[in-house]
């Protein structure tokens, strides 16, 4: 069976919990799922579960306990309210420390795409990490090109580049109409994190 390239992306919420959704439906279909997230720490609900949901997936993180952001790109009151949680940098020179852990995943991620021992990658926030550059673009396309043609894999994160969307066999974009994040609500444990 040929495997497709899907990416999730848009401003919208329901990105990573639509490639979990797609994983539980894999493994329930008896395939193996490797499931990679990008710019994430383990502190998310779905560490907790996934990994015991089936020997069939593996789940690994490469993240850091905090966000980046270019200089410029947050207003001073958001920037304020992250100040503990966010790394800010110029322009063309994201933090080296972690450029060298999302090459480490995209490794991992490489190898598992082209020695087709999943049937499943998703490699959650990928296109987080181009955004930010801590990965390039032709990077990501090289190995997308060079996997086995049997495995789906899913590209998820906001601002997917419009290469990545070209390259997709079916692109999704999750569309915020209305979000309670505007009325203060932070993210809560099983809903968002």
């Amino acid at each position: 069976m040929k495997g497709y390239i899907q990416v999730y992306t848009g401003d919208g919420k329901g990105k990573t919990t639509a490639a979990i959704g797609l994983a539980i439906r894999a493994l329930g279909a008896g395939k193996k799922v490797l499931f990679l997230q990008f710019m994430k720490d383990q502190i998310y609900s779905e560490h907790k579960l996934l990994p015991a949901v089936s020997p069939g997936i593996t789940l690994k993180t490469f993240g850091k306990p905090f966000f980046v952001a270019r200089a410029g790109e947050m207003d001073p009151a958001t920037r304020e309210k992250w100040a503990k949680k966010v790394v800010i940098f110029e322009p063309g020179q994201p933090p080296a420390e972690y450029v060298e852990l999302i090459r480490k995943g995209l490794g991992e991620a490489e190898e598992a795409l082209r020695s087709g021992s999943y049937d499943l990658v998703v490699l959650d926030e990928i296109n987080v990490a181009m955004h930010y550059e801590l990965v390039s673009v032709p990077e990501v396309l090289r190995i997308l090109q060079s996997r086995d043609e049997k495995v789906e894999v899913v590209l998820t994160g906001r601002n997917a580049p419009p290469e990545i969307i070209a390259a997709g066999d079916l692109v999704t974009e999750m569309r915020e109409v209305k979000h309670y994040y505007t009325q203060g609500v932070l993210a809560r444990p099983g809903i968002e994190n």
